[in-house]
């Protein structure tokens, strides 16, 4: 059974970066596509990044230029860079990964950019 645990969320004030982290386990990593999604208070919850098994990205239009999706499939983690954080980017971000007919989710961390 695939584990996504995310850390790295905090309170930042805006202008500022974070490192989203996502720890898998459970199943091979390097089959599945990673995304990041994210939910504000009073939402619905909203993709943000793709990077796929081959390493190709994609991101909402909202993050690009500030946000960089990776992964280490060695340490079978995907990481979201986030710059220039906005008050607007504040929600629960959580990781997710899909392959086929599988589809995991992470339990989410808590972004808040705020002054």
């Amino acid at each position: 059974q695939v584990q996504l645990v995310e850390s790295g969320g905090g309170l930042v004030q805006p202008g500022g970066s974070l490192r989203l982290s996502c720890a898998f386990s459970g199943s091979i990593f390097n089959i599945y596509h990673m995304n990041w999604y994210r939910q504000a208070p009073g939402k619905q919850r909203e993709w943000v990044a793709l990077i796929t098994n081959g390493q190709n990205t994609k991101y909402v239009d909202s993050v690009k230029g500030r946000f960089t999706i990776s992964r280490d499939n060695t340490k079978k983690t995907v990481y979201l860079q986030m710059n220039n954080l906005k008050p607007e980017d504040t929600a629960v971000y959580y990781c997710n990964a899909r392959y086929s007919e599988a589809d995991y989710w992470g339990q989410g961390t808590q972004v808040t950019v705020s002054s």
